[in-house]
């Protein structure tokens, strides 16, 4: 019998069916909807956290805080409240309480923080600017790290951060809001070009921890989010709980299937406005990393960011045949979500179904498409079909 699934495409449910014998599983955990609020979850990890005790049992009335936030979590605000709540418990005041964000984000959530946060003082960091770092250690591996004042300079930092796959490190979270989004500018520059297309490898040391484990004892609180704009769960606690926040990330988004796809079905859920390049350069990279060389890839959303330098640099090309070479020699700040794009477009015929006008996605080497019918005349097609529901977030390794 065919199985009919329901992909979310932005907002909107697209209706797939696809014969059960030509059906690629893609094993993961079953995980039913949260069915707490994000500022709840986040409530019961402070009280709860993974190998420690509360959080206000770390803290004194007359310690200096910064809490580093990452911008893109669904549910910002409310999550930020519920730790500026609860670091009140220990008889901190909100005026001995900084908000650091990564630079070039927008501090939107200043304004949707409840009155009586009102003294909170919130930064966005500069890595330019000399005296705005301080020097905090060398690595093993010789890197002098400089990392934002007020967070070196704190008695206590919270890092409130989502989990996530990326191609600079593999496994992105509470670590990676540190170093390198709060380094110096040259330390950035440096790690532009430090990405890869594979999956990770299961090797969860990185600089990242190295740094963050340098810093003293960050207490971590990780958000491993669901599908579309949701929140799964929470885990917080001190540095060793970044490995446990990696193994529930892993459960919920990480999958093995036995052999590769001659279709590949990627959906990207959530607001459109949420949605980067950079996500939907993953969600491409994710069904790459699971197609047959040659077969076909969908890529679903109701999307279209902004394209920066790298993907303009794509839409003058005739194909993705020296696209590589090209972004190397440029070096633009997107050069990873590019990369990631162009590994796509290289792996597969690739059909987009996005915001985009149709010839800006022909530009980006893709075929346009629109409805789900077209979705479903290329699983119509025949060969095997793999579908992934928010491809941006999940990970997928073949016959490990």
């Amino acid at each position: 019998m065919p199985e009919t699934t329901e992909l979310i495409v932005g907002s909107q449910p697209w209706r797939l069916t696809v014969p059960a014998d030509r059906v690629i599983a893609f094993p993961r955990a079953e995980y039913a909807p949260p069915t707490v609020s994000a500022a709840e979850l986040v409530r019961a990890a402070l009280e709860k956290p993974f190998n420690f005790e509360s959080l206000r049992r770390a803290l004194t009335p007359d310690d200096r805080v910064a809490i580093v936030i990452d911008p893109r979590l669904p549910y910002l605000t409310e999550m930020l409240a519920e730790v500026l709540r609860h670091v009140g418990t220990a008889g901190i005041a909100p005026a001995a309480v900084t908000v650091v964000s990564p630079p070039g984000e927008p501090q939107t959530w200043i304004e949707e923080l409840p009155d009586e946060f009102e003294d909170v003082t919130a930064e966005t960091h500069d890595p330019a600017t000399a005296p705005k770092l301080m020097y905090l250690a060398t690595t093993k591996g010789e890197r002098r790290v400089y990392l934002n004042r007020t967070v070196v300079e704190a008695d206590f930092t919270v890092v409130l951060a989502g989990r996530r796959y990326d191609p600079h490190c593999g496994y992105a979270g509470a670590e990676n809001m540190l170093f390198p989004s709060l380094s110096n500018e040259e330390t950035q520059a440096a790690l532009l070009g430090e990405f890869k297309s594979s999956a990770p490898d299961g090797n969860r040391e990185s600089e990242a921890a190295e740094v963050a484990y340098l810093l003293g004892t960050p207490f971590l609180i990780q958000v491993i989010e669901g599908e579309g704009d949701s929140v799964q769960e929470v885990v917080a606690g001190l540095f060793d709980s970044g490995a446990e926040g990696i193994r529930r990330q892993d459960a919920r988004w990480r999958g093995t299937i036995d052999a590769e796809a001659d279709t590949v079905i990627a959906s990207v859920s959530g607001d459109p406005a949420n949605i980067t390049f950079a996500d939907l350069a993953k969600a491409a990279a994710t069904a790459a990393r699971a197609v047959k060389k040659g077969g076909r890839i969908a890529l679903l959303t109701t999307a279209a960011p902004d394209l920066g330098p790298g993907a303009e640099l794509l839409r003058k090309l005739d194909g993705p045949t020296g696209a590589k070479r090209l972004l190397a020699r440029e070096k633009p700040d997107d050069w990873a979500a590019a990369a990631l794009w162009v590994y796509a477009a290289r792996s597969a015929s690739v059909f987009f179904a996005s915001g985009y006008p149709d010839n800006v996605a022909e530009e980006l080497f893709t075929t346009p498409i629109r409805t789900a019918s077209e979705a479903q005349r290329l699983i119509n097609t025949g060969g095997t079909v793999l579908l992934i529901p928010d491809a941006h977030k999940a990970m997928v390794t073949v016959g490990e």
